[in-house]
């Protein structure tokens, strides 16, 4: 982007995004980033959305790829995907971006399954930011900077985001994920399903039958948009509720392994330090140290950003 645009949409950001993490704009599908401070390579859960950097860098680290968003490159992910993220930011440049959450409705208003598709959908990608993708950015922000234009103004400039980026470089790419062709959209309806029930004993054959296929191709299929089993997919996703759970709700290790569905404490610690890097007492303790000025209903958005 230019230099005067990312000023401007930096200058914005500044005053929309006064904390670290998210904060909610007044939009419902929009939020603000903010870090103020380098966080080193962890584990993230990312909704799909689409994230445009215009401070600061993040990287993306998914199976053996790294995928770069910063005021060059915008992220997009069509799929609810666990990755590990990394964060420069300092208190002097923090981190200002914005994330948009991708509704599969408003794809279909754009009617974006009437253009021709013909690139292999991915689950994410990271793309060169163009003049008029920043600007649309800049005027979303100019928008939500005042309570009646984002009423009035907001979701169009909502739609026209995600118009410039389904019909951008990778565009075809986003469209043949968002549109749910082929086996790409099968396991993408499965991902679906598996976040809204994660909290109950999920089958994987049952899973294998509603997306049309054998239990091998379906794990085969799975991995090919996620990098990973759809028990371990499951797994990572538990893990990331209770940890949530225990810094927003001040839940005990035990109580929140119940509550995600742990039937031995010492399993639940195990696999959680496997995949944060510290047992659950000291990653809650950690991670309520960097956020103690913030109310517990603000915590969720503010974890997700690292």
């Amino acid at each position: 982007m230019s230099q005067s645009v990312q000023q401007r949409t930096c200058a914005l950001l500044s005053q929309l995004a006064r904390q670290e993490g998210y904060t909610e704009s007044l939009l419902d599908s929009v939020r603000f980033m903010r870090a103020d401070r380098q966080w080193a390579r962890t584990p993230v859960l990312y909704e799909p959305s689409i994230i445009i950097i215009c401070q600061g860098s993040k990287r993306a680290f998914l199976a053996d790829k790294m995928y770069r968003y910063d005021a060059q490159h915008y992220l997009v992910l069509s799929v609810p995907l666990p990755f590990s993220a990394e964060t420069e930011a300092t208190s002097e440049e923090p981190l200002l971006g914005i994330a948009i959450r991708l509704d599969v409705a408003m794809v279909a208003r754009l009617a974006i399954s009437e253009l021709a598709v013909t690139a292999a959908p991915a689950g994410i990608i990271s793309t060169p930011i163009n003049e008029t993708l920043a600007e649309s950015t800049l005027r979303l922000l100019e928008a939500l900077s005042d309570p009646l234009e984002a009423k009035v103004l907001g979701p169009a400039r909502v739609e026209e985001i995600c118009f410039r980026v389904l019909m951008g470089e990778q565009g075809g790419a986003v469209r043949a994920a968002l549109t749910y062709q082929g086996h790409f959209g099968r396991i993408a309806r499965a991902l679906q399903r598996i976040h809204a029930d994660w909290r109950q004993p999920l089958d994987i054959p049952h899973l294998a039958n509603e997306a049309g296929m054998s239990v091998t191709r379906f794990h085969l299929h799975f991995k090919t948009v996620t990098q990973t089993s759809p028990i371990q997919y499951l797994k990572s996703l538990r893990l990331h509720q209770a940890r949530l759970m225990m810094i927003r709700d001040n839940l005990t290790a035990a109580g929140a392994a119940a509550r995600v569905g742990y039937e031995s404490d010492s399993q639940f610690n195990r696999e959680f330090k496997r995949l944060f890097g510290r047992s659950p007492g000291e990653e809650a303790r950690e991670m309520k140290r960097a956020f103690e000025l913030l109310p517990p209903e603000q915590l969720s958005g503010r974890l997700q950003a690292h």
